[in-house]
């Protein structure tokens, strides 16, 4: 028994030698034609003394990819990630991993070095605050979707007299784009939620900004949810705003598809004010359209390629906004191809296929709606904004559809700012791949204007009563 526990211990003894060597995270870049590209590997010890492995690709904006790991002699790494058809192997030395990183039939250099990824994020507010924040819980029970969120008070609320200056302060319910997101929007390592929240609480607004249902402290079934759903939840939120009895004025603020939702509530007549920041001013199909024409001629397709593929993803699109099961996804891209008449290279068709199966409620519903009838019902006072250089809600499009289509209203702002993106950053060329290597969090300017347009709007609404 002896000899059995002695062996046992060697083993346990070993595994945390070589362990000892490569747990942490490892980070390093490989070049894809010419773009660096980020990746992090995460190696810890699990709970039953196995080595476990995570990839991160931060400028993709994805954490957490699950890998396996096997280390011979304490040296050699290998790593597979069966989800993305990725490996790596490398050797230990000198602090260091060297090896290669292959990924579809193509290999890259790639040399890891210990430790996370350093981002500098310099608008990021470090605690602890001038303000007071408070843990809160929002219940959709309809929806049946309980939400974690954070309520913060301006600068001085707490000394504030109760009554007609506590109820004159405005609150802004925050509401994301599409994709699930915790409360600070965070992406890339940019919490513009956060840095949003910091921005007003110092300018006399209040906020409350919550995780997506099913994702961070928020429960609640995502898979199947639509914008419709998503919108309820905002609207939770927005009844725990006035509910609580402590502020005046109660605005929407959304980014992207959270846009969208903000015209919702406006025209339901559920918001004083709404802020849409790169909403979308057109159909979610013409939204996509437009995005996949962006990214192949990123590509370097030639352009009579790119308007092909767009025709016929305009039709695809069609027939998943009907509704109707597509039971054959190879012969409904061939009608497709064959509507529009074009003829498209088989990596192309093969991606329209792709885009049938992966179909989700969500993307029915979002390439369905047009928002066109909601923005014309909109009562209260609107703020839309938009990046010039914004890639994925083009402000051309969207905000020009949003200007003709708003009632008119002395109050509203409609504006477009030069040489931003759709996250409001000072870019170069408004892609995303950009996104996690710009600094700046959101244009100090945009949180400026969007301030002070809210604090004019509260103020009129105080003289108006």
């Amino acid at each position: 028994m002896n000899k059995v526990v002695a062996l046992f211990a060697a083993l346990i003894y070993g595994l945390a030698a070589v362990a000892q060597g490569v747990t942490g995270s490892w980070n390093g870049k490989i070049d894809v034609m010419g773009t660096q590209l980020n990746l992090v590997f995460n190696i810890s010890v699990d709970d039953g003394g196995s080595l476990a492995c995570t990839l991160d690709s931060p400028d993709q904006g994805v954490k957490g990819i699950p890998a396996e790991i096997t280390v011979d002699g304490g040296v050699k790494v290998a790593i597979r990630v069966p989800s993305i058809f990725a490996s790596y192997e490398g050797e230990l030395k000198d602090g260091s991993i060297k090896g290669n990183f292959s990924q579809s039939g193509m290999s890259f250099p790639l040399e890891l070095k210990p430790g996370a990824l350093e981002r500098n994020r310099p608008q990021t507010p470090k605690e602890p605050y001038p303000y007071i924040t408070e843990e809160v819980r929002l219940e959709n029970k309809a929806g049946n979707a309980s939400l974690g969120g954070t309520l913060t008070y301006p600068v001085g609320y707490e000394k504030m007299d109760e009554g007609a200056v506590q109820g004159a302060v405005p609150v802004v319910v925050m509401v994301t784009g599409s994709g699930l997101q915790n409360r600070d929007e965070e992406v890339f390592d940019h919490k513009p939620f956060l840095v949003i929240a910091d921005y007003f609480a110092r300018n006399g607004i209040a906020t409350l900004r919550y995780d997506d249902r099913g994702i961070g402290k928020s429960t609640g079934d995502a898979a199947n949810a639509t914008t419709v759903d998503f919108m309820n939840d905002a609207l939770a939120a927005v009844g725990f705003a006035r509910n609580t009895g402590k502020f005046g004025p109660v605005g929407v603020l959304g980014h992207s598809e959270g846009g969208s939702i903000a015209f919702m509530l406006g025209a339901q007549g559920k918001a004083d004010f709404i802020v849409s920041m790169a909403g979308p001013g057109v159909s979610g199909a013409d939204v996509l359209v437009a995005q996949n024409k962006v990214a192949l001629k990123t590509g370097a397709l030639p352009d009579n390629i790119v308007n092909d593929y767009c025709a016929a993803l305009r039709i695809v699109l069609a027939e998943l906004a009907s509704g109707r099961v597509v039971a054959d996804p190879e012969s409904a891209v061939q009608r497709a191809v064959s509507q529009a008449g074009v003829s498209l290279p088989a990596p192309l068709t093969a991606n329209l296929v792709q885009v049938i199966r992966s179909c989700t409620p969500w993307l029915r519903h979002f390439i369905a709606y047009d928002p066109a009838g909601d923005i014309k019902a909109v009562k209260c006072p609107v703020m839309a904004v938009n990046g010039e250089s914004d890639t994925q809600v083009a402000a051309k499009a969207n905000i020009g559809a949003i200007r003709t289509l708003l009632p008119d209203n002395p109050e509203n702002l409609v504006k477009t700012y030069p040489g931003l993106n759709h996250l409001f950053q000072t870019c170069i060329t408004g892609l995303a791949v950009e996104y996690g290597k710009i600094e700046e969090t959101i244009s100090p300017v945009v949180l400026k204007d969007i301030s002070d347009w809210i604090n004019a709007v509260g103020a009129a609404k105080r003289k108006n009563q």
